[in-house]
This record gives structure tokens, C-alpha cells and sequence, in this order.
């Protein structure tokens, strides 16, 4: 619930109303506008067209990932986005501005996530150190300075915040301070603990103007969802259509009956042959007649089957070739998300790996946005997505920011004049 009081044109944070509310009272008044940098397939974008933020212009190098974001937000949600399928470094932020007929300090909001992999986790010992991709988080900043919005927020990989990546992080510190932005973070958050049913880390980097106050705790928000009270957590089960009564019984067996009984199952798509995303691996016969041996809620340490790879005493990434489990968080959805090679990815009981519709689920993405490309493509645009939902809520603080620092404007005007 997002907290605020309106009286025409004048908002005050104080009681609590909903996500419609909100909008609604977004739209009364002067539309908070934004960009949207590395937007990929768009799940920051959506976030914050949903909240009634208008997006401006978007910037993506991905071609398929420019025909997803282009389909789903542009032509079929009918938004007047500025879409540049661009290398960003090619890209002159005073041009964009001027061509978005802004000047300076008029935007209120710049979002996206630079590309990670140079950060990422899955990189051993000092790979990635040089990484120009590594760079483009600096490329971020040109943005910022040209445009000097009133906030920005990055998002990123909790690899940045790794000893050998920490002159990158302190330089981008340093010339937001340099100017005239406070930085809070980062900041690693779960998604699971706002409604997202994936156990995700990322990192975020809230950049306030020097004019923009804020007070202290109100970034980034409290979580919304709890492992130990409600509301709970939501479970991997809620992605999958609800399975037969033989299935059930499997996983009573293996999870008992107070666990199995409460597990909650998406009602099942009367249109969901026909969507494009609705796709898996097709696996080689072997792998079929190894995953059939993975039992509810199993791993390759649960089947006899070896694979030449894994045999000689290989212990490490055990959550390879395993079933996702129902009664906890998904697995951090990667670009690899339909691959059960490359993370607990194996469909809860069917013999195949989840599909990429059932990984944009994991995602928050709703059902009707459909990824373009082959499926290589679409897990990518999916794994590198900002969860939508997780999206909402640290955008909605974003607006309470912008909101009251308003409000406070026109009450010092008021009292000038």
C-alpha cells in the first residue's frame, strides 16, 4: 500500500491506498516523467507505466528485446515512447534531450539496469575486473548529468558491491557527489521479500538531487512479504497450472500433508497453446529418462543417473539438473532459465525444464507480454528483466519522494507569496 493524502493538487503521505488509487490520483495532476536506460524487454518500464509514470524514451541495444519492449509497450499498451535500438555509447544525452524537448532538471526520474555480466557472481577470481561492459555503469551517469533529474535508480548484480569491483562503485559515488547527487546504497534486496516468488539479490543505487530531501528510513522500502509471518513469502506453486490428482499425490508424499495442502496453483489458460512463450528445451532421450528419475522437489544428488560431468566425486552446483521446489521462493531466474543445466530450472514434475512463460511468471511479467526471438533470446530478455512487481514498490517510493519534496515546494511558495 503506498500512503498519501490528496486535496487537489496538493499531496500529503499519510493514509494508505492502493495501487489504482494511486494512479488515479497520479493522473489529476502533472504525470511524473522518465527514461529508461539498458530497458531490455522492459520490466522497469512496465513497473513504472503501471504506476502512470510516463517513459519518455528508452534505450536498448538488443534487437529482439527492442521488438518485445516495442510490441508489448508501445503498440499494444499504445505508449508514446521514444524506443532507441542504439549502443548507448554512440548516443549523445544532450540530443536526446533536446529531441525529447526537455531542458535541464525538467525530468523527474532516470531507471535501468547496466549490463551485469561484467559483475556478475557466476565470473571467477579477477574475470571481469576490466569488463568493459563494466564500464556502461559510468555511461549511466552522462545521462544523469546532462539530464539532472531529480532521482535515479540503478539496479545491478550483487557482484558490484565485490571488493575487486569497488573503484567502478566509487567512482560512480564520487562523480554523482562531484555533481550534486546524495547517494543511498547500494542497497541488496530480495525480491522475495516484496511479492516476488523468486529468490532474487539485487543490488540498488537510489541518486537524489541536492535539492530533493528525504528522511531518514524512507529508502529503500520495508519489505512487504515474510518467511515467518504473514503475508508470507510467495511459493514456486503459484507459477504452475494446479497438477492432476496422481501428481498431488506425489507431492503430499514427499512434502506432507500440511505443507502439500496449502500450496496454491495458477488457474490454468484456456489460450496458453497458442502463446509463443510457452515453449521448453527439447532434451535428448537420456536426459528425459534422468529427469523422470528426479523425484518432487529433487536434484541430480537424488538419482543414481550420472552424467560424464558430474561423475569422479564432482560435488559443486548441485541445484543443476533439480527440480524447482513448490513450498519455497523460485530460484533466481537467469538468462539460462530454460536450460536445467544451469540452475534448478527442471519443471516441479514433468520431465522437461520450465518454459519460458513459466520463468516470465517467476518474473511478475503477466501472461499477455509476449518475448520475441528464439527461446536462447527470450530466456535472456527474461533473466536480465527487473522483476515487475519488485519494480512497483521501489518505484512507488521513488513517486512518495518526488510527492512530498512538492509538497513542500508549494507550501514555501504559499507562504512567499
Amino acid at each position: 500500500m503506498l500512503s498519501m493524502d490528496c486535496d487537489i493538487g496538493r499531496y500529503t503521505v499519510k493514509s494508505s491506498i492502493g495501487t489504482q488509487s494511486f494512479i488515479r490520483v497520479m493522473y489529476k495532476l502533472k504525470k511524473i516523467k522518465a527514461i529508461d536506460l539498458f530497458s531490455g524487454a522492459g520490466g522497469f518500464s512496465l513497473a513504472a507505466l503501471d504506476l502512470g509514470i510516463e517513459i519518455l524514451a528508452a534505450i536498448e541495444l538488443d534487437k529482439d528485446a527492442c521488438d518485445t519492449y516495442r510490441k508489448n509497450l508501445i503498440q499494444n499498451r499504445k505508449n508514446s515512447i521514444k524506443l532507441l535500438n542504439k549502443d548507448i555509447m554512440t548516443i549523445s544525452p544532450d540530443e536526446l534531450m533536446n529531441g525529447l524537448q526537455l531542458k535541464e532538471k525538467e525530468l523527474d526520474l532516470i531507471i535501468g539496469g547496466p549490463p551485469c555480466q561484467g559483475f556478475s557472481s557466476h565470473r571467477i577470481k579477477n574475470a571481469g575486473v576490466n569488463d568493459p561492459r563494466n564500464e556502461l555503469l559510468i555511461r549511466y551517469y552522462d545521462f544523469v548529468k546532462i539530464f539532472q533529474p531529480k532521482m535515479f535508480l540503478v539496479e545491478n548484480v550483487p557482484g558490484l558491491l565485490w571488493e575487486k569491483h569497488k573503484d567502478y562503485l566509487n567512482n560512480f559515488k564520487r562523480i554523482a557527489a562531484n555533481s550534486g547527487y546524495n547517494i543511498l546504497g547500494p542497497f541488496k534486496l530480495n525480491a522475495k521479500d516484496y511479492g516476488v516468488p523468486q529468490n532474487r539479490n539485487r543490488v540498488f543505487i537510489l541518486g537524489l538531487r541536492d535539492d530533493i530531501s528525504i528522511s531518514e528510513g524512507d529508502w529503500p522500502p520495508s519489505p512487504t512479504h515474510f518467511k515467518d509471518k504473514k503475508p508470507y513469502w510467495v511459493n514456486a506453486s503459484e507459477i504452475f497450472e494446479k497438477p492432476t490428482p496422481s501428481i498431488i499425490e506425489k507431492i503430499t508424499a514427499v512434502l506432507g500433508q500440511d505443507v502439500a495442502q496449502k500450496l496454491k496453483f495458477k488457474n490454468t489458460l484456456i489460450d496458453n497453446k497458442s502463446d509463443p512463450n510457452n515453449i521448453h528445451m527439447n532434451h535428448a532421450d537420456y536426459m528425459i529418462e534422468r529427469f523422470s528419475l528426479t523425484p518432487i522437489n529433487g536434484s541430480r544428488e537424488d538419482v543414481d543417473f550420472r552424467l560424464p560431468c558430474h561423475s569422479n566425486g564432482y560435488v559443486g552446483h548441485k541445484d543443476v539438473y533439480g527440480r524447482i521446489r513448490l513450498s519455497l521462493p523460485g530460484p533466481t531466474i537467469t538468462t539460462g532459465c530454460f536450460n536445467p543445466s544451469k540452475g534448478r530450472f527442471l519443471h516441479p514434475w514433468n520431465n522437461h525444464g520450465i518454459t519460458v512463460r513459466q520463468a516470465a511468471r517467476f518474473q511478475t511479467f503477466p501472461d499477455d507480454y509476449i518475448f520475441s526471438g528464439g527461446i536462447i533470446s527470450q530466456g535472456k530478455q527474461v533473466g536480465n528483466a527487473v522483476p515487475v512487481n519488485l519494480g512497483k514498490i521501489l518505484l512507488k517510493s521513488c513517486v512518495e519522494i518526488i510527492i512530498n519534496n512538492s509538497q513542500r515546494d508549494d507550501k514555501n511558495a504559499d507562504e512567499i507569496s
